[in-house]
C-alpha cells in the first residue's frame, strides 16, 4: 500500500475543511463547497480569533440610556452583551436575521427596544449580515473605528451606544443610498407590527409614522 505524501494529505484536509452540509430546508440536498471563506459559527467563541472581529472605537459619548456591565448583563444574554457591549461580531452567515426578509415591520435595538430600521430598508447583500440602505433617521449614531489597520465606520443605538456594526459606501448595491449598514442580527429584536412614533415639536403631539 502506498501512503500518500504530507502536502497531498494536507491539500485533502483543507478542501474537506471548505465542505459544510447546508441547514434543513435549504434547496441544497448534497455538500456544497463555499466558494470563499468563512468564519465559523464556533470562532468568535476562541478569544484569540474572536479579537480579529471586535470593533474598539475611539469615541466615547454618552447616551440617553445608561446601564453598568452588571446591569446589563442582567438583562441580556452571554451574545448579546459581546456584542452590543464589548463590539463583538457574531459569524456570517449565522444570525436569525440574514435571509429574513419581511414586508412590513421593524428592527429594534435588542438592548433597549428603540427602533433602527424598517423592513423595506433591508436588502439582500450576500454579506453574511443582515443588510440595510439606511435607519431611521436619528436612530444610529456613526463613530471612526480604526482597528484591524483600516478606518472602518462603526454604528451603535444612538439611544444606548449598543454596538450594531459597520456601515460601508460606495459598493455599488443597487440601493437609494449606495451604502450598507452591516448589523448583527444578535444586536437587534424583529416586530412585524411596530410603528415608528414621532412627537411633533413645540406641540407635544405624536405622529405614527406609516410601518411599510
Amino acid at each position: 500500500m502506498r501512503i500518500p505524501k504530507f502536502p497531498t494529505i494536507v491539500r485533502t484536509l483543507y478542501t474537506l475543511s471548505n465542505y459544510t452540509v447546508r441547514q434543513p430546508g435549504s434547496t441544497y440536498k448534497a455538500i456544497q463547497p463555499f466558494t470563499r471563506g468563512i468564519a465559523f459559527k464556533s470562532m468568535p467563541t476562541i478569544p484569540f480569533l474572536s479579537s480579529f472581529f471586535s470593533t474598539k472605537s475611539s469615541n466615547h459619548m454618552s447616551y440617553p440610556l445608561e446601564k453598568s456591565d452588571d446591569e446589563w448583563q442582567a438583562v441580556l444574554s452571554k451574545e448579546q452583551f459581546r456584542v452590543l457591549r464589548s463590539k463583538g461580531t457574531e459569524s456570517p452567515f449565522s444570525g436569525k436575521y440574514d435571509k429574513h426578509m419581511p414586508d412590513t415591520g421593524v428592527y429594534t435595538c435588542a438592548g433597549c427596544d428603540a427602533p433602527l430600521y424598517k423592513a423595506n430598508q433591508k436588502f439582500q447583500s450576500g454579506c453574511g449580515w443582515p443588510a440595510y440602505f439606511d435607519n431611521i433617521p436619528g436612530a444610529v449614531t456613526r463613530h471612526t473605528d480604526r482597528t484591524l489597520g483600516m478606518e472602518r465606520t462603526e454604528i451603535v443605538c444612538s439611544n444606548c451606544g449598543g454596538h450594531l456594526g459597520h456601515v460601508f459606501k460606495g459598493e455599488g448595491y443597487p440601493t437609494p443610498t449606495d451604502e450598507r449598514h452591516c448589523v448583527n442580527s444578535v444586536s437587534m429584536k424583529f416586530s412585524p407590527e411596530d410603528k415608528i412614533v414621532e412627537k411633533t415639536e413645540g406641540k407635544g403631539e405624536e405622529k405614527v409614522e406609516s410601518k411599510v
